[in-house]
């Protein structure tokens, strides 16, 4: 599967997708311009790949069903709280997204994953 990991979460996100044998970039800017969510939407679009961003504008931006988005509602956590809580949920998040599922909502506590 083909990632693209949004500017507010860490670029480490990527080596740590890569190294479950995904493809995974950062958001990358357009030269001389910061990226706007818009363009980050495209890019995802054009690029057949799935968001990875902790930011609810894309919940809209991503309709009508334009790319898979796994939205993280995490909160601002450590690179290393990060990967552990990813790595308890990677197994049936992979699952979901191959199955074909285009929105998952990730949340932080007692309710770990709602359906999107």
């Amino acid at each position: 599967m083909k990632f693209i990991v949004d500017a507010q979460l860490p670029p480490g996100l990527c080596r740590w997708l890569r190294e479950r044998g995904h493809e995974a970039e950062h958001v990358g800017a357009p030269p001389g311009k910061p990226p706007t969510d818009r363009w980050i939407a495209d890019q995802a679009e054009r690029d057949s790949a799935v968001l990875i961003s902790k930011d609810d504008d894309f919940v809209g931006l991503r309709l009508p069903d334009r790319f898979p988005f796994l939205w993280l509602r995490c909160g601002n956590v450590s690179n290393r709280a990060l990967s552990e809580w990813l790595r308890e949920r990677w197994p049936e998040i992979e699952q979901r997204l191959t199955a074909g599922e285009r929105m998952i909502e990730l949340n932080q506590g007692p309710t770990t994953d709602a359906p999107g």
